[in-house]
């Protein structure tokens, strides 16, 4: 009995994270097809058989179903003539089909998803500042590195640094962005030490990194402070904290496509349900921050421009507006056959991953040793 509470209990973080960018991801296609006059048949969260159904007056059903590993939202007439029969046709309403809309409102519709996720990404994080602070790490020194710059510029563990080179400081990520635009320069620290303020000279040590030089000053600090802020403050922060998210996602999927960077952090639904549980032991304000990042990364994997995905319909409606006509059908079914064996691909191969970080393989390996 124990054992199936605390499955059960292990269960509900992933089942609550799912959920909700699921259901913002299928609301943002569905008030965006309300929106370009497109009727929605269904909206269900989950796949199969529904355990909970109701219809509204538009006569959209929504369904809560069995499988809670996604959802979708179903446009009227979103096949297009030819491929439907004769009966199904007869039954369209007219002007609210989907394929009879222009490219704009098909595409509006289609984006309207990744949209969304970004939007509950922002809100997420300008609420978690707003009550709970955003993480701010002052800029007093912890450490100073032997025989670095820092230290042959007097630099001591405790000094707040204030100014680098006319560059004023607030948190210490400040230092690390003025100092690593200066490699070899020599450049002026103002400092506050035992509440006296006192000037420092220090040359900049150069460090190449990729394909450009950077500077290195040598310090390693410092507290981590969370400051509350303003709604005002907070929404743009949110804003600016969603798109540095979606970089640092693009950077890693960058490079584990050129290969710098290893592919072992690449996770499925295996790996997001463990982290999920991990994540809600430690509070809701981790949760709804996790929420949020994977609000980026769904949105984000959502508009690669691979068929199946919105991304790929974006991209044929974009060569269907520079044709002036829709690609021919036959060339839509390969890449659509092509983009479904790619993303088939990548969830065996997350899976893959996740079962070997759970040590599967390494259990079976010893049973059979």
């Amino acid at each position: 009995m124990d054992s199936i509470l605390s499955r059960a209990n292990d269960a509900w973080p992933f089942l609550v994270v799912l959920g909700v960018l699921v259901f913002i991801h299928e609301m943002g296609h569905y008030l965006a097809a309300r929106w370009r006059g497109v009727h929605v048949e269904a909206f269900s969260i989950g796949f199969g058989r529904a355990l909970v159904s109701w219809v509204d007056r538009q006569g959209t059903v929504w369904k809560l179903a069995w499988i809670p590993l996604g959802g979708y939202v179903k446009l009227h007439g979103q096949e297009q003539p030819e491929d439907v029969t004769d009966a199904v046709r007869a039954g369209w309403i007219r002007g609210k089909t989907f394929h009879e809309k222009s490219v704009l409102s098909r595409a509006i519709v289609v984006a309207a998803g990744p949209i969304a996720n970004f939007l509950l990404a922002a809100v997420l994080f300008a609420g978690l500042f707003m009550f709970n602070g955003r993480a701010v790490t002052t800029p007093v020194v912890n450490d100073v590195v032997v025989l670095s710059p820092a230290e042959r510029a007097g630099l001591r563990p405790g000094d707040r640094i204030d100014n680098v080179d006319g560059v004023v400081i607030s948190r210490f990520e400040d230092v690390v962005a003025a100092v690593t635009m200066r490699p070899g320069k020599t450049v002026a620290i103002q400092v506050t030490r035992q509440g006296l303020t006192r000037m420092l000279q220090a040359t900049i040590d150069a460090k190449t990194q990729g394909s450009r030089e950077v500077g290195v000053l040598g310090v390693k600090g410092g507290e981590v402070v969370y400051e509350r802020l303003s709604p005002w403050a907070a929404l743009p922060a949110g804003v600016a904290q969603t798109w540095n998210v979606g970089a640092q996602t693009l950077e890693g999927v960058w490079g584990m496509i050129s290969g710098s960077r290893g592919t072992d952090d690449l996770g499925g639904p295996v790996r997001i349900a463990q982290l999920s549980s991990q994540v809600a032991k430690l509070g809701v304000a981790s949760l709804i921050g996790f929420i949020a990042v994977l609000s980026v990364n769904l949105g984000l994997i959502n508009l690669f421009p691979i068929p199946v995905l919105d991304g790929g319909h974006l991209t044929f409606y974009a060569f269907e507006a520079l044709r002036g006509r829709p690609l021919p059908p036959k060339a839509v079914e390969l890449c659509f056959r092509l983009g479904l064996a790619v993303l088939v691909a990548l969830f065996v191969f997350a899976t893959w991953n996740d079962l070997s970080h759970l040590g599967l393989f390494r259990w079976v390996a010893s049973i059979l040793a």
